[in-house]
């Protein structure tokens, strides 16, 4: 997982250590890191960022003799990072559905993305990961559009022994979001998960359809799930999907199977919103919470 990066950090890492840390002396090698960066699919207003910050800690750094240079410049790189990466506020999801569950109120769960991303799979993960805590979950088919998206949610549902919640295709989504908060409150369940139909971020029309039933449903959360390896992409999704409807979590789905990892790094730095998850594979359990601290320590290992 994300070996190209990792790869890419430690070829800047024993670069760095071995030069004068001048201006003249870097200028080159941060520019070809910086092309490393955008192969690996780190965003241009990131790499860009990551570039100036570098360059203001490491010229004309002062490094004692008996100094380790390579932890220092290491050091250096990994403030960097988590200043690129960290969210201007953290989520703890379980503390925050516990906290409703104590108010007897459900917790509600939007899901949004463009089709394609893993979207109702990754529900069925966290829907997992929250009955192995302990708590009731009910799922929502607000996804009225897309041919066997509510029979796709209902195998999840079979498998995982849940409930669904739904209408008829071509029904109104923001209705099927509504009864399910309903059947959630009179049976007292903690939580409700929301599917809803993918969608391109540059359709308005399904965007402002998107903004409805975020308006019925009035979510505690509305994560958008994005597939990691559609590279750039990654970083406009975000922008447009948050400038719409104003997202307050992200789930990156398929890291598995991600060489490069730039999206892990660009999507937090465009929304200054908090990476949840990160898929790991096909299975219900392949769902790890997602740590910028961890994530820079192994990108850095």
């Amino acid at each position: 997982m994300f070996d190209k990066l990792k790869s890419g950090f430690q070829g800047l890492i024993t670069k760095v250590t071995k030069t004068e840390l001048t201006e003249e002396s870097l200028d080159p090698i941060l520019s070809e890191f910086s092309i490393v960066l955008a192969e690996n699919d780190v965003a241009f207003p990131v790499v860009d960022r990551i570039f100036e910050d570098l360059k203001k800690r490491l010229v004309g750094l002062q490094i004692k003799r008996l100094e380790d240079r390579k932890e220092i410049v290491e050091e250096n790189l990994k403030q960097v990072l988590l200043e690129v990466m960290t969210p201007e506020k953290n989520i703890d999801l379980l503390k925050k559905i516990e906290e409703k569950k104590q108010k007897k109120e459900p917790s509600i769960l939007l899901f949004v993305g463009i089709n394609g991303t893993g979207k109702t799979t990754t529900i069925a993960k966290v829907a997992n990961l929250l009955k192995k805590n302990k708590y009731s979950v009910v799922l929502a088919g607000a996804d009225t559009y897309r041919a066997g998206s509510i029979e796709q949610l209902e195998e999840h549902a079979r498998r995982l022994n849940l409930r669904v919640i739904k209408h008829d295709y071509g029904g109104d989504p923001a209705a099927v979001a509504y009864d399910s908060i309903n059947h959630a409150k009179a049976h007292g369940i903690n939580v409700v998960l929301i599917d809803t139909a993918g969608r391109m971020q540059t359709n308005q029309n399904l965007m402002n359809e998107l903004a409805k039933i975020k308006r019925v449903v009035s979510p505690d959360l509305t994560i958008l799930t994005i597939d990691s390896l559609i590279g750039n992409d990654a970083f406009l999704q975000a922008e447009e999907f948050h400038k719409s409807i104003s997202i307050d979590a992200t789930i990156l789905t398929k890291a598995d199977a991600d060489a490069k990892g730039g999206s892990a790094i660009s999507v937090t730095y465009v929304t200054k919103k908090p990476i949840l998850f990160i898929g790991v594979g096909q299975n219900y359990d392949d769902l790890e919470f997602f740590n910028p601290k961890n994530f820079v320590n192994m990108i850095l290992k």
